[in-house]
């Protein structure tokens, strides 16, 4: 905003600095001209006068000597004639046969004066006729020509023009400081503002405006004052809303705990037929016990993903191939005991190609691993699974970039496209997954898509061919360290195309 504010207020004086400097320019010039055309007038009013008393007396000795005279002073040659173009005196190589001079010597001896047109120019050289008749009224008795040079003329011009220009440049930049220092008064405490309502928006207590409204206008002093109200009030909604979230995830830990150690003190007293009761006991107590950690998780998630929404998180990089062949070795023989088989896309003893991701090891593997757990879990028995990291192009805050893309790929039951909408959705299970009886909260898919997010990346949920569902956890590349050109790495493409 401050930009573009400065370029309206720049045009502007740019505007009003060019209205004022062009005519000034202009009227220089045409001053600077008007003074020369005065001169050279005056000069040949004199020898016109000297023409006609020559005329009369038949001496011409006193105009050719004062011609010679001018021309040797001043450097300018000249021509004098009678009535019928029989010259009286030439100086300076002009001759009264050349065809400029014969036109301009024709004009005057039928009484017209020649003057030059146009104004003069710091860029203007060579030099300009004049030419006017001697006698008086009607009575001609001679033409003289005069060729004036126009370079000193042009470099007072010069020298005017250059003042001008160095006044409206002064000009120019101190009003560019006075706009700097308006836009800057009215536009930083929006700046400022434009921040904390980013951080409130990421549910983080947002920095105080008032010291920097009270430095802009009155507006904006009244507007901080509303702002800092609202995210008083909206901070602490969200704080405690969150803090009830995870301290109630906590603290339920204990009484779980006491719970659970309860019913396995109870166990070796019940009776046969009390074994299917404790059974699903235990097994809502897993359930039970699995939900409150996947509460803390996802409200870790939530407040992480919240602080890199308005912090620089760009120096932060690790290998998503060297992730994926870690969470392969550990996730292999929990797959073999479910009835499913796991395979790393690289091959298991093929060394990965590096793959750079813009976020931590630990961030990325708890994503790899909901997505691992969810494709053994769901998949179902003799299901085979793959895991694979690739690069692809696609774009990221708005702009073409690299991506790594760490994808799990089933060939289970999978979801249907409606079922494909919802999968995120907190708490939510599919019907069949609900009716077998498959342990699970259905925070996983949300927590993952929160840690992705607040790096920036996202997580894609598609149908696999020929069926079954395929995980894609997109995160964006991040840049090359210092000193070394190029993007950073770049691994086999994924044959699903370029990361939406």
């Amino acid at each position: 905003m401050r930009t573009r504010v400065q370029a309206a207020l720049l045009l502007f004086v740019v505007i009003a600095v060019a209205a004022f400097a062009v005519p000034l320019l202009l009227f220089t010039a045409s001053d600077r001209t008007q003074q020369l055309v005065l001169a050279r007038s005056a000069d040949l009013d004199r020898f016109a006068a000297l023409m006609d008393q020559a005329a009369a007396t038949g001496d011409t000795s006193a105009v050719a000597a004062e011609a010679r005279r001018y021309t040797q002073l001043y450097g300018e040659p000249l021509v004098v004639t009678d009535t019928r173009r029989r010259p009286v005196v030439q100086t300076g190589g002009m001759r009264a046969v050349d065809p400029a001079v014969a036109r301009l010597l024709d004009a005057a001896l039928r009484n017209q004066t020649a003057r030059p047109s146009g104004a003069l120019r710091p860029w203007s050289r060579g030099h300009r006729m004049f030419a006017e008749p001697a006698g008086t009224g009607t009575r001609v008795s001679g033409a003289v020509v005069l060729r004036a040079s126009v370079g000193t003329a042009s470099e007072e011009i010069t020298r005017r023009w250059a003042a001008v220009l160095a006044g409206a440049a002064l000009v120019a930049v101190a009003c560019t400081v006075l706009a700097r220092a308006a836009t800057g008064w009215v536009v930083s405490p929006l700046r400022r503002l434009d921040r904390a309502v980013g951080q409130l928006a990421a549910g983080l207590p947002p920095e105080r405006t008032e010291q920097t409204g009270a430095a802009g206008p009155p507006e904006l002093r009244q507007l901080a004052i509303g702002f800092n109200r609202m995210a008083r009030t909206v901070t602490a909604a969200l704080e405690q809303q969150r803090r009830l979230v995870a301290d109630t995830s906590h603290q339920m830990r204990n009484p779980m705990a006491a719970l659970r150690l309860r019913v396995d003190a109870l166990h070796p007293h019940l009776a046969p037929s009390g074994e299917r009761t404790y059974t699903g006991v235990t097994t809502e107590l897993d359930r039970l016990e699995t939900l409150l950690d996947d509460l803390l998780a996802l409200a870790t998630a939530e407040h992480r993903a919240g602080e890199l929404a308005v912090t620089d998180g760009s120096d932060v990089r690790c290998d998503a191939a060297a992730v994926a062949a870690e969470r392969h070795r550990l996730w292999e023989p929990v797959a073999e005991r479910a009835g499913a088989r796991l395979t790393l896309g690289t091959g298991p003893a093929a060394p990965p190609v590096p793959v750079p991701a813009a976020c931590t090891d630990r961030e990325l593997a708890q994503v790899a691993d909901i997505l691992l757990d969810n494709a053994i879990k769901y998949a179902g028995e003799g299901a085979a699974i793959s895991l694979h990291c690739t690069t692809a192009e696609g774009r990221a805050d708005g702009g073409p970039a690299v991506l790594a893309v760490l994808t799990v790929t089933d060939d289970g039951p999978g979801l249907g496209p409606q079922e494909l909408a919802l999968a995120t959705t907190r708490f939510w299970r599919a019907g069949r997954q609900r009716r077998n009886g498959t342990s699970g909260t259905g925070l996983g898919l949300a927590i993952a898509e929160q840690l992705l997010a607040g790096r920036g990346g996202h997580l894609e949920l598609s149908t696999a061919r020929p069926r079954g569902l395929r995980a894609r956890a997109v995160v964006p590349a991040p840049g090359p360290p210092p000193g070394e050109p190029g993007a950073a790495g770049a691994g086999h493409r994924d044959g699903g195309g370029a990361a939406r």
